[in-house]
């Protein structure tokens, strides 16, 4: 994986991540074994949001709670395996695969969980696909020789920040005797924003083929 493949993120250059990085590194754990990590965190995620649907009192808030935790911590697993692989010098033949696919399969537990929390299914499959699509435009574009496009408003990045958000904010919910509301809003703020994303980064392949 080269330094132009790779999403720019500011939170490479902290102190914080380089030095995660290098411990981890120095370790037997493998980038490989980081990014399926990351499905798990993503997976007690999604289970936090779909039983947070049900829950009350202390058992809900606890739900939430690791539900902000698991997107936060997928999203670290996310930036340590790409800088113990090229950083670190770790990375593998299948490191592209196992880069890429987790990701997918994150996404997916992650926004589907929202949707079975709010007890709308389809609108978590929805925001789901959407995800997974913008990942597939970037990859498309690139295959055809154009520069990997990692532009908004919903990219991983920002959908889970939506998540993590949505967590956080629904444990305020019974201040005013709410319960879903706000993880409905998020979930429909990432599929509209996801929805945009995908708009954006097909015109972004069109104009750069058509400049050719």
């Amino acid at each position: 994986m080269s330094d132009g493949d790779r999403r720019p993120l500011a939170s490479r250059d902290t102190g914080w991540a380089r030095a995660l990085a290098r411990r981890v590194a120095a370790t037997s754990i493998t980038p490989n074994q980081i990014s399926i990590a990351a499905m798990g965190f993503a997976a007690l995620a999604g289970i936090g949001f779909w039983a947070a649907g049900g829950a009350t009192g202390l058992g809900r808030a606890a739900l939430l709670l690791l539900a902000a935790a698991g997107c936060q911590l997928r999203l670290i697993c996310n930036l340590i395996d790409g800088m113990v692989a090229v950083e670190g010098g770790k990375g593998g033949p299948d490191g592209a695969f196992w880069n890429e696919a987790p990701d997918r399969v994150s996404d997916i537990l992650v926004l589907v969980g929202m949707g079975l929390g709010v007890g709308i299914p389809a609108l978590g499959w929805s925001a789901a696909c959407l995800a997974v699509l913008t990942a597939y435009l970037r990859e498309e574009g690139r295959s055809l020789g154009l520069a990997a496009d990692y532009s908004g408003p919903m990219a991983k990045p920002q959908r889970m920040a939506v998540a993590t958000g949505v967590a956080v904010l629904s444990l305020a919910e019974p201040l005013w005797g709410g319960q879903g509301e706000v993880q409905l809003f998020g979930l429909w703020i990432i599929l509209i924003g996801a929805g945009w994303t995908c708009l954006r980064r097909a015109r972004r392949i069109l104009a750069g083929l058509n400049a050719r």
